[in-house]
């Protein structure tokens, strides 16, 4: 499987992002409110991203232990255990990488909970550590509809949150540009979803182990051009395989869904372990998490405090179904592969009977296995392949 040219240039994108980081720095988890933040003047750090980072260089078992050691559960989210663990034993894969001697020191911390709850654990120990003002978003949580009382707790809460980053940085948010900064996520996230959609066709011209890369930027440069002008770039490129129709997937015989979180310490094993069996892996709701179609600069507050909260891991059961339905009839898929992440509860979705209800319903076929973000003592490589090459098979039968 070749490289896309875009993933090359994503290297140098990431290097620039994170030696540039230059104080005030805020802390955030990947859906937070980011652009308030960019909006006030701080440079965004996003400890998720560094969770992945661990598991990807598949250091994150080193790390774990040593959380475990302070008490932390063996059970609850590994990117939480295996950052925590790196602190304390005060290295970063960041250091290998790019020559920094530690992760960015934050002037401020904030935290949405529409992920989970373990991110204010986690967010909060730093804040301890740091002796650094922390800010928590509640949002309401498992809803499947979202009323105008729920958007204005949320921002309510953001305003909380603005008065807090005024202290520190020493001046007024001001709105035009926080204004300009939610048009840039909007414009970037529609971006994302187009770069997404390409998978729609078939043979599709990037798979979902694709996508877990190229989301870097709409992840930690999101409310940026930089992120703007990396996707447009990285469509030409995608359109380009689509006009000739050259596929990810040599020979593309099946089309998965994947739902749930990717295993980053296994990214590249289990891309090549779908590339053997013909089957491209070309939706997930994962990767559309950071699609965000309700961003609105001429409503910038409302429709952060909306797009925050909508999110499918912030959903009930009944939501999730129907946005599951319409991801799999779009990229036309065979069959659902659910990834019942151990220690990511909230965002394990097999565990509530939804794999029978997406086969009721829509009459694909679903495989749920055992695995994990970043702790692979939870994932078994060779059970995992024998489960899934058997589902595969089938799906190529029924076909």
């Amino acid at each position: 499987m070749a490289q896309l040219k875009s993933q090359i240039a994503l290297k140098k994108l990431l290097k620039d992002y994170f030696i540039g980081m230059k104080s005030p720095i805020a802390w955030c988890t990947s859906a937070g409110p980011a652009e308030i933040l960019r909006a006030l003047g701080f440079e965004v750090y996003f400890p998720e991203n560094h969770g992945a980072l661990l598991g990807a260089s598949r250091t994150a078992e080193k790390y774990i232990p040593r959380a475990h050691q302070e008490g932390y559960d063996g059970e609850i989210c590994s990117y939480l255990t295996a950052d925590i663990g790196a602190w304390l034993m005060k290295e970063t894969p960041l250091t290998k990488i790019y020559g920094l001697e530690s992760i960015p020191t934050p002037d401020l911390i904030v935290f949405n909970t529409n992920q989970c709850r373990e991110v204010a654990e986690w967010f909060n120990f730093f804040g301890r550590e740091y002796d650094c003002p922390v800010v928590g978003i509640f949002p309401p949580r498992y809803l499947e509809e979202i009323t105008q009382a729920e958007i204005d707790n949320v921002v309510s809460q953001f305003k909380g949150l603005i008065e807090v980053g005024e202290k520190i940085i020493g001046k007024p948010l001001d709105p035009e540009k926080l204004s300009e900064t939610v048009r840039l996520s909007f414009e970037g996230s529609q971006l994302w979803k187009e770069v997404l959609e390409t998978a729609s066709h078939s043979p599709s011209p990037l798979t979902f182990f694709d996508g877990c890369i190229l989301m870097a930027p709409i992840v930690v440069l999101r409310g940026t051009q930089i992120c703007l002008d990396f996707y447009k770039e990285a469509l030409v490129e995608l359109k380009e395989l689509v006009a000739q129709n050259e596929g990810a997937i040599p020979k593309e015989k099946v089309r998965i869904y994947w739902e749930g979180m990717p295993v980053w310490g296994r990214l590249r094993s289990l891309s090549e372990f779908f590339a053997e069996n013909q089957t491209s892996v070309v939706a997930s709701t994962y990767c559309n998490s950071w699609v965000f179609d309700h961003f609105d600069p001429d409503n910038p507050m409302e429709s952060m405090a909306y797009a925050y909260t909508q999110i499918f891991i912030n959903r009930g059961e009944n939501t999730k179904l129907e946005m599951m339905k319409d991801i799999m009839e779009k990229f036309e898929v065979d069959g659902v592969v659910f990834h019942d992440s151990k220690t990511c509860f909230n965002n394990a979705n097999s565990r509530f009977g939804l794999p029978k209800r997406v086969e009721e319903s829509t009459g694909i076929d679903t495989v749920s296995f055992d695995g994990d973000l970043v702790d692979l003592r939870f994932f078994s490589e060779g059970q995992t392949r024998t489960k899934l090459e058997t589902f595969i098979e089938q799906l190529k039968y029924d076909k």
